[in-house]
């Protein structure tokens, strides 16, 4: 089994990419945020640390971490920002590397993606066999998130600029998928870069 990390900047595509993956690849597909989801809920391992931190008003009614509460709290204090990441990366790694040695056990599939925002920052060279570098360019990622997400140029370079520039992403990445154009030409990049 083929470990691959894939990491882009936000509205490069990973999605898309994962999704053609996911279709016409043997292989298994592991979102780091699905992880952090799953390990913020009630009693999980992160909840009560990140509660902590953060406080009750970060709740919603149904006593779980409201996502989009949390995500206001820490955009605004890069602090607290660091100490979620804290709680939180560490153990989405432990599970994801736990999950890679059980699907290498089992020995069913080909190939195993890992999808992870902080996939270089977090040092997950040392649990995948090669990065893919999903690249699009900013006017691209620009228009997608705005049509998206409904992200305001303002929201976008915020994020942008707390994210790796290209010059990093290409340097600690295997391999580059062009993402910029049509979906048979993104098809066939990662068609013609699998192993």
């Amino acid at each position: 089994m083929y470990v691959i990390g894939i990491t882009g900047g936000v509205g490069a595509g990973k999605s898309q990419v994962l999704s053609i993956l996911k279709e016409t690849v043997d292989c298994e597909i592991i979102r780091a945020d699905d992880v952090a989801n799953e390990l913020k809920l009630k009693g999980n391992p992160c909840y009560d640390k990140i509660v902590d931190l953060l406080g009750e008003g970060v709740l919603g009614a149904d006593g779980e971490i409201d996502r989009s509460l949390m995500s206001m709290i820490v955009f605004e204090d890069e602090a607290k920002m660091k100490q979620v990441e804290m709680i939180l990366h560490p153990q989405v790694k432990r599970y994801i590397s736990e999950k890679i040695d059980e699907k290498r056990r089992e020995g069913k599939i080909k190939y195993l993606f890992i999808e992870a925002a902080l996939l270089i920052e977090d040092g997950y060279k040392q649990i995948c066999d090669e990065f893919w570098y999903i690249h699009a360019s900013v006017a691209t990622r620009t228009k997608r998130l705005m049509e998206s997400r409904g992200y305001t140029l303002q929201k976008i370079e915020q994020i942008m600029d707390k994210q790796l520039s290209e010059a990093e992403f290409r340097k600690n990445c295997e391999c580059v998928i062009d993402n910029d154009g049509d979906l048979e030409t993104t098809k066939q990049e990662i068609f013609n870069t699998l192993h």
